[in-house]
């Protein structure tokens, strides 16, 4: 029930390029840890269900992710917002754009959107 986020992201060479290679700065919600390099992107698991069959066991499941990019730069988090869409679009589904935002503390910019996946079992 997990989608490849990170496979498919690391492996893309646009990512690479925003959010480094040693390592992608893409980590599972809460483990960002104190203080990440800028920009850096974070996701989590919103929602899903499996694909239930009056017989026998689910084949697939669906699951909806949520993705949060932090930036330094309103710039920044749209690109990497950009470059995390096309390396998963095809594997996915862009459903919802939930917004960007800056923290009036931080002043940290955010973009974030949530995509739906079909993983196999």
């Amino acid at each position: 029930m997990t989608p490849p986020i990170f496979a498919l992201a690391a492996a893309a060479t646009p990512v690479r390029l925003l959010l480094g290679s040693d390592p992608v700065r893409l980590f599972p919600f809460g483990d960002a840890g104190e203080s990440p390099a800028m920009p850096y992107a974070v996701w989590q698991i919103v929602g899903g269900q499996p694909a239930n069959y009056l017989a026998g066991r689910p084949d697939a499941d669906s699951v909806t992710t949520q993705i949060d990019v932090y930036a330094e730069t309103e710039a920044s988090a749209r690109a990497v917002a950009i470059a995390l869409r096309d390396a998963l679009e095809l594997s996915a589904y862009v459903v919802s754009w939930r917004g960007e935002t800056r923290d009036a503390t931080t002043r940290i910019y955010r973009s974030s959107f949530d995509m739906d996946w079909i993983v196999r079992r």
